[in-house]
């Protein structure tokens, strides 16, 4: 396989930490972007390259069109372009009920998400046509289709994400290129280690594998959508969930 240049937007902790040590030990070469996590962002790239893989910390603030635009330009300049995009970059949210929350709250949860997914894809999808291959892998969540008390802002900017996917692999697919959702449930994190261990335990029972997922089990799922033997999985939604959200 030539090596695929894969850029993980919020690739230092969770979710994109485990998809960078994935995709690194299967050959790929990984960037690993960050906004704030500098020391966490190296010592990552510093493991992967260690294993044998090979790997960059790339800073940018995937709001920022200028320094989206730089990055971009940074990996195509020294390494012929972005093959794979993960976009997986977390946005806060305001955590509200409908009633209590405005129309501003909102609309920056759907905005910064949209904007970021939109604009890293605008830019990856260059070298990807000129190149006839290209893998897009939006991290979604199950909240995009099973709505919960106060998520709203987040669950409807992710609902977005979800068809913005779909219309990308309608219109890409003749220049080999994939557009795919990963949705994973609760999993495991830095993000997520403050909730109540009761709600926790709460999700676990609901779960048909009576396990609560781990980043690792996101990583696994991305790693096969962005394989060249994938290319026939295209306009997906996958759920990371232990079935937990069976519709």
């Amino acid at each position: 396989m030539t090596k695929r240049n894969v850029l993980i937007t919020g690739g230092a902790r969770g979710i994109g930490a485990a998809t960078a040590k994935e995709l690194g030990k299967n050959g790929y070469r990984v960037f690993i972007n960050y906004v704030n996590s500098v020391e966490v962002a190296n010592e990552l790239a510093k493991e992967i390259n260690f294993e044998g893989g090979e790997a960059y910390a790339i800073q940018a603030d995937v709001r920022d069109d200028a320094q989206v635009a730089s990055m971009f330009e940074t990996i195509a300049k020294d390494h012929g372009g972005v093959d794979i995009l993960v976009s997986n970059a977390n946005m806060n949210f305001t955590q509200k009920p409908f009633v209590d929350q405005s129309w501003e709250e909102f609309s920056q949860k759907l905005n910064d998400e949209m904007h970021a997914s939109y604009v890293c894809a605008k830019h990856a999808t260059v070298s990807m046509i000129e190149k006839k291959f290209g893998r897009l892998v939006f991290i979604s969540s199950t909240l995009s289709e099973t709505p919960a008390p106060s998520f709203i802002a987040h669950g409807s900017a992710k609902g977005a994400l979800d068809t913005f996917s779909k219309y990308l692999a309608q219109e890409l697919g003749a220049h080999g290129i994939t557009s795919n959702i990963v949705a994973p449930g609760l999993v495991l994190t830095d993000a997520t280690s403050e909730a109540p261990e009761e709600f926790k335990e709460f999700i676990r029972s609901m779960t048909p594998t009576q396990t609560i997922s781990k980043p690792e089990d996101v990583a696994n799922a991305i790693s096969f959508l962005v394989r060249d033997e994938s290319a026939q999985v295209t306009g997906a939604y996958l759920s990371v969930s232990g079935g937990a959200y069976l519709s």
